[in-house]
C-alpha cells in the first residue's frame, strides 16, 4: 500500500522546547528482520512496545517514529491525563455501561502511566489532583448541570464550586460554575514521552526520524523506509490520525489542528495576584472552550482554537494570527497579567472519528491498530497500546475486552466532501462558546 504523502509536519514550537536538549536516536538505515515492529512512538506505541517486550523478552522489537520523540501528538497536547471523561448531553441510562467502560480504560491507562513514571523516575511535572471543569456562558452552564448529574449517578468523587470559590482557587472571576473532578493528572507531555522513550527495555530499539513510506501486506509484512526496509512477522500501528497515510482506517478518522500559547515564567509578585492554588488545569465544559493551565514551572498554557487543516500543523504565519486569539482569551481571564508576554506558541493535531469512537483491533492476520482518542490520548492511548500488545500476543484481559467493545466508526465520505465535512464538523465545536473561548 502506497503512502499518499511523505509529509510528517513538525516544527520547533511546543512543550519539547521547554525541556533540556536530548540526544536523538539514529534513523533506520539498511535491511532489518524482526519479529515485531511498532510504528509510532507516541504514548500508544511506547505502551505497546513496552508490553510486547514483557511478553516476549527474547524477541527483538523495533520501534519507529517519523519525527523526533515528543514532536507528535503525544508531546503536543495540553498535558491532561484524564481518568473521568465528560460525556456531553443529559445522562442516557442506555449508555451507562459504555460510560463506565470508557472510564475504566482511562483509569487503567492512568494506573499504567503512574507505575512507569514512578519506576523509571521520570520528571514530567506529575501533579495528581484532578481538573476543574468550568462554565462561563449559557451553553457550558447547561453542560455543567449535565456533567454534575453524570458524576453523581456514576459515583465519581467531585466537588461543586461556585463562582466565588473558583475565583479564590484560580484567580479569575470569568467562570460562573465549576466541578473539581478529583481523579486525573497534569503533566508535561513532552517530558513524559522523552522519559518513556529514553528508558526502554533492552530488547526494544527506537529509531527516530524514520517514517514508514509503504507497507506491503502479507506474511511476513514488509515496511519500506527512505533508507531501509524491515521484514516483520507482526506489526502494531500506533500512528493515530496518520494511519490513513499507510492505507488503514481511510475515511474513518480526521485530524483536527489545535493551537495554544505559553507565557514566560511568572514572577513571585505575578503569582501572588492569582488564587490560592499554585498549579491547576481547567477544561471548559463547552467542547470548543479554552483549555487553561497554570503549570508547575509557573507558566500559563492556554489552548482555544481547533480547525481542519488536513491533519497538518499550522504555518508560522497562521500560528501568529491564532496567537492574537490566545492573547484575547488570556487577558479576559487574567487582566492583572495583561503585561505578561507569551514566550511560545504551538499547534498540534488530535485524531477524531465521525462518531467519537476509538479504533482497536486486528486489521489483517498480522497487523494490529489502535487510535482515534478524540482528545483523551494520554491515558486512553496508553491503555489501548498495552491492550493491543496483549491482544496481538493472545493474552486475554478485561482491558482487552473493554477496548474491543468500542463502537464501530462511521464512514467519512471521500474528498472533496471529506474536506468540507471535516471543516464544518470541527467548526461546529464553537457554536455557543461565548465567554468560554
Amino acid at each position: 500500500m502506497a503512502l499518499a504523502t511523505h509529509n510528517f509536519s513538525t516544527d520547533n514550537h511546543g512543550w519539547a522546547e521547554l525541556l533540556p536538549k536530548r540526544s536523538v536516536t539514529k534513523s533506520l538505515i539498511g535491511d532489518h528482520r524482526a519479529p515485531w515492529v511498532v510504528v509510532g512512538a507516541g504514548v500508544t506505541g511506547l505502551s505497546a512496545a513496552r508490553r510486547l517486550a514483557a511478553h516476549n523478552p527474547n524477541d527483538q522489537i523495533i520501534l519507529l517514529d517519523a519525527r523526533k520523540l515528543g514532536q507528535g501528538a503525544s508531546g503536543r497536547n495540553s498535558g491532561y491525563a484524564v481518568a473521568i471523561s465528560q460525556f456531553s448531553g443529559v445522562f442516557d441510562n442506555d449508555q451507562e455501561q459504555n460510560y463506565r467502560r470508557v472510564n475504566r480504560i482511562n483509569t487503567q491507562g492512568l494506573d499504567l502511566l503512574r507505575q512507569q513514571v514512578s519506576d523509571l523516575g521520570i520528571d514530567c511535572q506529575w501533579q495528581e489532583d484532578g481538573f476543574y471543569h468550568t462554565a462561563a456562558d449559557e451553553k457550558s452552564l447547561q453542560e455543567y448541570d449535565n456533567f454534575k448529574d453524570h458524576l453523581q449517578r456514576l459515583g465519581y468523587d467531585h466537588t461543586l464550586l461556585s463562582q466565588d470559590e473558583l475565583t479564590e482557587r484560580l484567580g479569575t472571576s470569568l467562570y460562573k460554575s465549576g466541578v473539581h473532578v478529583h481523579k486525573g493528572v497534569l503533566l508535561q507531555p513532552a517530558a513524559l514521552v522523552h522519559g518513556l522513550g529514553d528508558n526502554l527495555p533492552a530488547n526494544i530499539t527506537l529509531y527516530e526520524n524514520s517514517p514508514v513510506l509503504k507497507i506491503h501486506q502479507g506474511e511476513p509484512v514488509i515496511l519500506e523506509l527512505e533508507n531501509g526496509k524491515i521484514t516483520a512477522d507482526k506489526v502494531i500501528l500506533a500512528t493515530n490520525y496518520e494511519a490513513p497515510k499507510l492505507g488503514f482506517i481511510k475515511r474513518y478518522i480526521i485530524g483536527s489542528t489545535l493551537s495554544g500559547s505559553f507565557t514566560r515564567q511568572l514572577t513571585v509578585d505575578e503569582l501572588s495576584s492569582l488564587g490560592a492554588l499554585k498549579e491547576w488545569g481547567v477544561l471548559s465544559l463547552h467542547s470548543g472552550g479554552a483549555t487553561v493551565r497554570l503549570t508547575k514551572d509557573n507558566r500559563f498554557s492556554l489552548r482555544n482554537t481547533a480547525e481542519y487543516h488536513g491533519a497538518a500543523l499550522m504555518s508560522d504565519t497562521l500560528l501568529s494570527k491564532r496567537r492574537a486569539i490566545h492573547r484575547a482569551a488570556f487577558e479576559k481571564r487574567f487582566p492583572q497579567l495583561a503585561h505578561v508576554p507569551f514566550e511560545l506558541s504551538w499547534s498540534g493535531v488530535e485524531g477524531i472519528s465521525q462518531n467519537f469512537t476509538n479504533f482497536f483491533g486486528q486489521q489483517t492476520s498480522n497487523i494490529y491498530l489502535a487510535g482515534g482518542y478524540n482528545g483523551s490520548g494520554v491515558t486512553r492511548g496508553t491503555a489501548f497500546g498495552a491492550a493491543l500488545a496483549d491482544y496481538a500476543c493472545n493474552v486475554s484481559s478485561k482491558l482487552v475486552e473493554d477496548c474491543l467493545a468500542s463502537a464501530p466508526a462511521t464512514w467519512i465520505p471521500p474528498r472533496p466532501f471529506l474536506d468540507i465535512g471535516a471543516f464544518f464538523k470541527v467548526k461546529m465545536r464553537f457554536i455557543g462558546v461565548g465567554l468560554d473561548r
